[in-house]
């Protein structure tokens, strides 16, 4: 049976423990395999170390829970430490151990864990419990596989306890239950798991792969593409070139470069503010301006709701009352909203508005709609997009307070290359088709993924049924399949 009894409620009063008692305790009542506290099979429970990392690559890499992520490592932010021999004897990781996350400001984010493989000499943070397991009754692999499973999380989830950081403890991590089969059928359950986890990979590379390359596609369709950068730091111009501006990143060889193959590109080249009208930006809304009542509000578009492959989404939107938008303030279908101002690499993030919902922007938006409407907006998007990818929007930009900003007067100003409107279609149509195939590569590697998962939570907790639901099988949210 699962670890926690109904009497244990009276020691937790959040209510999250309470709702969910009754949902784990039957989905572990039948178990495939018997259930065994964590705590048996581990040599080592431990925390990490608290010392305070530095960025400088000096000593030991430290992992932290940055470099823990829900699937995997990233290393891309490592953190050091200089330690004292028992220091690093005392932390120094072994591949095949387990590392897992013990405190975060998010439920939902507690209890992810990952196995150790890397060569060389490592340490992990205060943050990171580090679980080793007795290898003649489990592998590293099949305990984290479960942990990270749907129904692992769930028995996570449940006894975390949430003050100011949700958190799980060295006891608590031991007496979590792990349906345990003999070492051939965890070797045959994670390899199987493992094929499903190659082929979900392999599918996210090549959809990354269709949006990475969208830039250098557009680029060269309009023949702007920049083989070798100018990464020079020190460089002197004539003081009448200087006359427009004065800040070092506009006067740059790399821009005057850039400008220069615009101009000198096979196609004519016109300003923007020739091409759009009205071009205007947003209004701010700060919280006290905003509603939570969808009835009330409409979406208030920011840079958040462009992503960083250039997507209108509406994941996190904040509203505004509806009754304080003017009509002028509504976006309107085929309006460019252009990110004016973001961090240096992420200014000029761009889409088009083809939402059927009713929906304003924020003031770090600028709408553009056109004058010509022969001309493709979605092109003027992609186009807008790989001039950011090339840096030519971090470049034009003004920065304050570590923050780019592209003014409407510097925005009009701005000149590029204008194709036939049947090649801005062509272009266009090119993106659109990378996007979508993208797009339905990561929807299939998500639910070739997601199924695997399941499946081996099957393979070890049976099927999910439900009396309800007539015997038939039901998913993990209780709703019959």
């Amino acid at each position: 049976m699962f670890a926690v009894r109904r009497g244990d409620i009276k020691k937790r009063a959040d209510v999250v423990y309470a709702a969910d008692l009754d949902l784990i305790q039957s989905r572990y009542a039948n178990p495939l395999y018997d259930l065994v506290p964590l705590g048996t099979l581990t040599k080592v429970v431990q925390y990490g170390t608290s010392k305070r990392a530095s960025s400088e690559p000096v000593g030991v890499a430290v992992l932290r829970i940055p470099n823990l992520q829900v699937e995997g490592w990233d290393l891309n932010d490592l953190k050091y430490l200089v330690l004292t021999t028992e220091e690093l004897s005392t932390y120094r990781l072994e591949k095949g151990d387990i590392l897992f996350n013990r405190t975060n400001g998010s439920r939902e984010l507690v209890g992810k864990c990952e196995v150790f493989n890397f060569d060389g000499d490592w340490v992990f943070a205060s943050y990171l419990i580090r679980l080793r397991i007795d290898t003649a009754t489990a592998l590293p692999e099949f305990v984290t596989a479960f942990l990270n499973s749907f129904w692992g999380r769930r028995q996570v989830e449940h006894v975390s306890r949430q003050i100011l950081m949700s958190n799980i403890n060295a006891q608590e991590i031991r007496a979590l239950r792990i349906p345990l089969p003999e070492l051939t059928r965890q070797r045959d359950l994670i390899a199987t798991l493992n094929a499903c986890r190659v082929q979900h990979q392999a599918m996210l590379v090549e959809a990354d792969s269709l949006l990475s390359g969208l830039d250098e596609f557009v680029l060269v369709a309009l023949g702007l593409k920049v083989s070798v950068p100018d990464i020079r730091n020190v460089y002197g111009v004539l003081l009448r070139e200087a006359r427009t501006r004065l800040d070092p990143d506009y006067n740059s060889p790399r821009f005057r470069a850039l400008r220069q193959r615009i101009d000198a590109g096979p196609y004519q080249v016109r300003s923007i503010g020739s091409l759009f009208s009205p071009i205007l930006s947003g209004f701010a809304a700060g919280r006290d301006e905003q509603t939570a009542d969808p009835t009330l509000g409409i979406p208030h578009i920011r840079p958040l709701n462009i992503s960083n492959t250039a997507e209108l989404h509406f994941d996190g939107t904040k509203m505004v009352p509806r009754s304080s938008v003017s009509p002028e303030s509504l976006l309107r279908l085929g309006e460019v909203l252009f990110n004016n101002t973001n961090s240096t690499a992420w200014v000029g993030k761009t889409v088009v508005f083809d939402s059927d919902r009713e929906c304003a922007c924020s003031n770090h938006i600028t709408r553009l709609s056109l004058v010509d409407k022969r001309h493709d907006p979605y092109f003027f998007a992609a186009l807008f997009n790989a001039l950011r990818g090339l840096g030519l929007f971090g470049l034009l930009a003004t920065n304050f307070n570590n923050q780019a900003g592209v003014n409407v007067e510097t925005l009009k100003a701005l000149r590029v290359p204008i194709p036939d409107p049947s090649v801005q279609h062509e272009i266009a149509a090119e993106v659109s088709r990378r996007r979508n195939k993208a797009r339905q590569l990561h929807g299939e590697a998500v639910v070739i993924w997601e199924n695997a998962k399941r499946r081996f939570e099957e393979a070890l907790l049976g099927p999910v049924f439900s009396p309800q639901a007539g015997g038939n099988a039901v998913s993990r949210t209780g709703r019959r399949q």
